[in-house]
């Protein structure tokens, strides 16, 4: 049996040497071309690099050095997350605006129409239908649905509204609706249709997500507080990462910034405020980028010393 052919280097005067080694012993000596002085050559036993550098080191070719991230990644780092921190800062803003002008009071319409479904996949206009609309405050608002199924109700005050919907012979149906000055949720053009039964088999639909005006804002004042916890944690990792190589302060901001929007939307504020639930996308964007740059940093020249 053949052992590999490998080069090597005269260790005296530098001259290239390809050998063929034989399977033992394992180390053996051929002459250099050049000058004849005996080197000695391992038989590689593990795999590389193991042998070219534990075994007999200056011997082989060193390994290449691990290639740490220059500067130039490092600020492409700092200045996602100082976008991120920025962002962040100002949606916080506009947040905490809104928490300041959603308890305003103002007075809104509730309008709809109410159907009726005896059987047979036939519907009809509930004409005479009673119609009562209880604020927060506990004030009633009354309506009779016209000829065609509409009805109207005016004057009903900011938070959450319960409309609830009766007919002799038809089940109750009870709507859970939500105005106010900065949003509205199912107060106009409501459809309800009522089916053969009676009052004890009623029945609850919601057409927002906040049942009451605290709710609603205590989701905006949670969205101010989500925001402002990335813009602070962003903009120290940003400060960090200018100033020193913290790739796992990068990392952390980063997956704050990606997942805010996220947490934005459990809150619910997606529909009362699409546009800045879209905006906060280039916060995961600008977090995703940061997250991905200082990960591959870590994976490259491990975690930073103490």
């Amino acid at each position: 049996m053949v052992g590999p052919a490998t080069t090597v280097r005269c260790p005296a005067c530098g001259a290239p040497l390809r050998v063929l080694l034989a399977p033992a012993p394992p180390t053996q000596w051929f002459p250099c071309s050049q000058c004849h002085a005996p080197v000695p050559v391992v038989v590689p036993r593990d795999p590389p690099p193991l042998y070219s550098w534990e075994v007999m080191p200056g011997l082989y070719r060193a390994l290449p050095a691990p290639r740490i991230p220059r500067w130039r990644v490092r600020r492409l780092a700092a200045g996602a997350l100082v976008g991120t921190a920025i962002l962040a800062a100002v949606l916080a803003g506009l947040f905490g605006y809104y928490a300041v002008i959603a308890p305003a009071p103002g007075s809104f319409n509730v309008s709809g129409t109410v159907q009726l479904a005896p059987g047979s996949g036939v519907v009809v206009p509930g004409a005479g239908a009673q119609v009562v609309a209880t604020a927060e405050s506990g004030a009633t608002y009354t309506s009779v649905a016209s000829t065609d199924g509409s009805f109207t109700l005016l004057g009903v005050p900011s938070g959450g509204v319960s409309v609830k919907i009766t007919d002799p012979g038809y089940s109750p149906v009870t709507v859970g609706v939500f105005v106010s000055t900065l949003y509205s949720a199912g107060n106009v053009g409501m459809v309800v249709q009522l089916t053969p039964g009676s009052a004890t088999n009623s029945s609850t639909v919601a057409l927002t997500p906040f049942p009451d005006l605290e709710q609603f804002v205590a989701a905006i004042g949670g969205g101010v507080v989500i925001l402002g916890f990335v813009a602070v944690l962003t903009g120290y990792s940003a400060a960090l990462t200018l100033r020193a190589d913290r790739p796992a302060v990068g990392v952390v901001a980063g997956g704050a910034g990606l997942f805010s929007p996220v947490a934005l939307a459990f809150l619910s504020l997606g529909s009362p405020f699409p546009l800045l639930l879209e905006g906060s996308a280039a916060l995961a964007v600008l977090g995703a980028f940061a997250l991905s740059i200082r990960a591959m940093q870590m994976a490259q020249t491990g975690p930073a010393p103490d």
